[in-house]
């Protein structure tokens, strides 16, 4: 106990309020003694940071709030010096400056003394480093990934409700399918009625026959696609117009992201494929290479996690309620966590229940059987199988196990 004391007599903290060019910070003393700085965000301001607060002591902790990925540099210089660097919320940002000032309006300086608060109440928890703790590759991946998806999802609502609507909307029932890049690469060949009509039918199949590649009833399908062009209510734009030429540009864009999509799944799994957590989360019902990926890019090393529900206090996943008085709400999800987590979660829960047998679609069908109509009723279970598997990834990786059916290893002791 006298160590803590002399610990903290000795411990000079500083508050960093991270933005893209500067950082203004709070420097507290063992003394109480406080003062103000700002610092370009160049190496040369992160020594004279240092400087100043080495002044009287060595013990430094640091404490900031996340912004983008600005504050990872500095953290990260940080910690090469031997300096405690600690994370403070937004949302505990928010709600301990109105407590202090009694106001909403915020500053740059009110900032830093409202996380220099923070840090003094242990209102803070350790900065995990991606790149020291060897997960910044996979975390990268994981990102590059996510960025791709957004973009084909956008291209292909755009292709959907655009383009097609207007050149070629019968065309969209054959999109129905989100891997099927093939008929993109039909609609580049063809991307209008005009296109297919201009030749006879049996100049169309051949023409087209092998941009079908191996679907069963080749001739029949191509027959019926010729028929139907034959009868659209597209635009009658000109094949070789700008507003074609552009729809094509679409078509391309959606291709070459496909493409980048499977390359990265491909090089998640070589370079993910000797990790021991990632063979252990593999064996899951329903998490497969991408799922596993997003858990370990998220998530870091689950054994950071000394119990479970530190986990799903992480994730998102723990329960809370409003009580007052004689009254209190429904427990229901905090959704203060990761979000991608629980998405991952909750992707690998809508696979893990349509699987044959294993505990999870049980955990399912327990919870549906009373009223399984009700879509509340599922959209309940669907959480409580993706909480599970939460669980249940936390305790294969860090008891290094397996996952076996109907045998979840109890993180209780």
């Amino acid at each position: 106990m006298a160590d803590q004391i002399q610990h903290k007599r000795n411990l000079t903290l500083i508050a960093l309020d991270i933005a893209k060019k500067h950082h203004d910070a709070k420097v507290q003393y063992p003394s109480g003694k406080c003062v103000f700085v700002r610092i370009e965000n160049t190496l040369d301001g992160y020594q004279r940071l240092l400087g100043i607060a080495k002044s009287t002591t060595d013990s430094i902790k640091v404490g900031f709030e996340p912004t983008s990925d600005y504050h990872r540099n500095i953290a990260y210089w940080m910690q090469q010096k031997g300096i405690e660097c600690h994370l403070v919320s937004s949302l505990s940002c928010a709600r301990a400056r109105e407590m202090l000032y009694q106001t909403w309006d915020k500053n740059d300086r009110k900032d830093s003394s409202v996380i220099l608060y923070l840090l003094q109440t242990g209102m803070s928890h350790p900065f995990y480093d991606p790149l020291v703790n060897d997960t910044m590759d996979i975390q990268e991946i994981s990102n590059a990934y996510h960025q791709i998806t957004i973009a084909r999802t956008r291209c292909l609502n755009s292709l959907v409700n655009h383009n097609l609507t207007l050149y070629f909307p019968e065309a969209e029932q054959f999109l129905h399918n989100s891997r099927a890049e093939w008929f993109c690469k039909f609609l580049l060949k063809f991307p209008i009625p005009y296109a297919i009509t201009r030749y006879k039918q049996a100049t169309f199949v051949k023409r087209a026959w092998d941009l079908i590649g191996r679907k069963q009833y080749k001739q029949a399908f191509l027959e019926h696609l010729y028929e139907i062009a034959q009868q659209s209510i597209a635009l009658p734009v000109d094949l070789n117009s700008h507003a074609v030429s552009t729809y094509k540009m679409q078509l391309a864009r959606y291709i070459e992201l496909s493409k980048l999509r499977v390359e990265l799944e491909k090089q998640s799994e070589t370079f993910l494929h000797e990790r021991e957590d990632y063979q252990r989360l593999r064996t899951i019902p329903g998490v497969g290479a991408i799922i596993a990926l997003i858990i370990i890019a998220e998530s870091g090393q689950l054994s950071r996690f000394s119990h479970y529900r530190q986990y799903l206090n992480y994730c998102g996943f723990n329960l809370s309620s409003v009580q007052s008085g004689q009254r209190q709400s429904a427990f229901r999800l905090s959704k203060r966590g990761n979000a991608r987590l629980r998405y991952a979660y909750w992707l690998a829960a809508t696979v893990a229940i349509r699987q044959r047998e294993n505990s999870f679609r049980a955990k399912y069908e327990r919870y549906i059987r009373q009223n399984g109509a009700s879509q509340d009723s599922k959209r309940k279970a669907y959480t409580a199988v993706a909480a599970k598997l939460a669980r249940v990834a936390h305790a294969v990786v860090k008891k290094n196990v397996d996952y076996h059916g109907y045998f979840e290893v109890s993180q209780g002791t």
